[in-house]
């Protein structure tokens, strides 16, 4: 193999068991470990996910340009840093960011709950995204969007994304390496197509509808701090077969090579959004940033063709990563597990009800809820791992387990830190305060009392028994018995 296709593949001496799991309940192992352009490969289909045209288009509606730079370059320093932190402990652990919330704060069954949230938050994705193309060939086909031949079409095209993703990472770094060319000569020939037949709209006149305010500003700000987590966690759940020597310098490569991609979809959202507006009656902000309308008006059929390419590339990532959410949180509440793959059929089948229920008319409530949720916890996971361990060695710091036998159930730490953190960001979805400092007070206060908590109880309830198979410097606060009880304080 020559060094060439080496850097851009992944392990090939594997079982097919192994490719269709990929570990989605246990621990990733040194051979089956994956080289950095490889991962970013793969990302390279969320970077081009049709959503980031509509984010680039919103951010340009909220403040206009240049000041939506400003929570621009947030949301990229921002997932940078804490997918690079969140990445380096999984490649280093070789495990999901669910398998380690076990032994980070909040227990075995305590783990179950943000597994939970988090593949609910791929369900909704996977609507999103597969609305998006649905609409692209609704729209052209002339079908209702809310009809039955409309959830046919999204029914179908979530089937066809199964199949690509079947295999995993395997079959999905197929899929992004012939999906990257394909996309940009696509994309290529659309940019010519809308340079051709219409002006295009320059920075300078890239304008907000209202004037922009400390509040309009707090909102822009808030849209990209509910994103900026949940790019660092999607990046993780492909960062995990990192090599588990890999530096920070590595881990922020792959968030970089991930991200830089996706800051030019979301100021070119902004360009085609600010091109089309003159274009269409009535100034219909919604319309030109959508992507299921925006393409095939520009491009007619091939507009369609390029929707469809485009959102199985993200979905793929989206059924991958609920599946693998849904395998932990089953496993740990039920120890049932009939294979990650299966998990993938459940979020085809709830995507699909839901579609067809039109839940997305509840999606901007659902959405700041689920962004406190996410961006709690994982502050929470990483304010464990780098003070609870490294500051306030409550914890050993070589290694974090995940086994049942060696965990508590339920560690109040961070169950309590958590649901706190949630009733203070759910006061502002009610309106008790602007909605738009929710996620970020709630991000902050959760970790905060998750280290009172911990240091409180002396860090007692991470583990049930200790486990005699793994290697550590750490001396613990409390002794614990092979009863899975732990006494008192030495």
């Amino acid at each position: 193999m020559s060094k060439w296709k080496e850097w851009f593949q992944g392990p090939q001496d594997i079982t097919k068991a192994e490719a269709v799991e990929d570990y989605a309940i246990g621990r990733v192992p040194a051979r089956y470990r994956w080289p950095i352009p490889a991962i970013i490969l793969v990302l390279l289909g969320n970077s081009t996910a049709m959503f980031f045209f509509t984010y680039g288009a919103e951010f340009g509606y909220t403040v206009g340009w240049p000041t939506m730079l400003i929570p621009i370059l947030y949301f990229f320093i921002g997932a940078t840093i804490i997918g690079s932190c969140t990445m380096k402990i999984a490649s280093k652990e070789g495990l999901s960011m669910s398998l380690l919330t076990r032994g980070l704060g909040f227990g075995y069954l305590g783990s179950a709950v943000t597994s939970l949230i988090y593949a609910i938050n791929y369900i909704f994705y996977f609507i999103f995204e597969g609305t998006i193309v649905t609409h692209a060939i609704a729209n052209y086909a002339g079908i209702e969007i809310n009809s039955a031949g409309g959830i046919a079409i999204f029914a179908v095209l979530g089937l066809i994304t199964i199949w690509f993703v079947w295999k995993g990472m395997t079959s999905m770094q197929f899929l992004q390496t012939w999906g990257v060319p394909i996309f940009l000569i696509l994309f290529l020939i659309g940019m010519f197509q809308l340079s051709f037949n219409y002006d295009i709209v320059g920075t300078a006149s890239w304008m907000p509808r209202n004037e922009v305010t400390a509040t309009t500003m707090w909102t822009a700000m808030n849209m990209a701090n509910g994103q900026l987590v949940f790019q660092g966690l999607l990046a993780t759940d492909y960062g995990r077969f990192a090599k588990p020597s890999i530096t920070y310098k590595g881990t922020a490569t792959i968030m970089v090579g991930m991200l830089i991609p996706m800051l030019a979809v979301i100021l070119l959202g902004a360009m085609l959004a600010y091109t089309l507006l003159p274009n269409l009656e009535n100034t219909t902000y919604s319309l030109a940033s959508d992507p299921g309308f925006v393409f095939p008006f520009v491009m007619g059929l091939l507009g369609v063709v390029f929707a469809v390419i485009t959102q199985i590339r993200i979905n793929v990532m989206n059924l991958y990563s609920g599946s693998l959410a849904l395998s932990n949180t089953m496993d740990s509440m039920f120890n049932y597990r009939p294979g990650r793959q299966w998990w993938m059929m459940l979020v085809w089948l709830l995507g699909v009800i839901f579609y067809a229920v039109n839940v997305l008319q509840y999606m901007n409530t659902f959405l700041a809820i689920t962004g406190i949720l996410t961006n709690t916890w994982v502050f929470i996971i990483l304010t464990d791992y780098y003070i609870c361990r490294k500051v306030f060695k409550l914890a050993p710091t070589e290694f974090v387990e995940y086994r049942q036998e060696y965990l508590r159930s339920w560690n109040p730490a961070g169950i309590i830190s958590l649901s706190v953190a949630v009733i203070i960001g759910t006061l502002g979805v009610f309106n008790v305060y602007p909605i738009y400092y929710a996620s970020f007070l709630a991000m902050l206060s959760g970790p905060v009392l998750h280290v009172l908590i911990s240091v409180m109880t002396k860090g007692k309830y991470y583990f049930s028994k200790f486990p005699s198979d793994v290697e550590t410097h750490w001396s613990p606060r409390v002794s614990y018995s092979s009863d899975n009880k732990s006494s008192s304080a030495n």
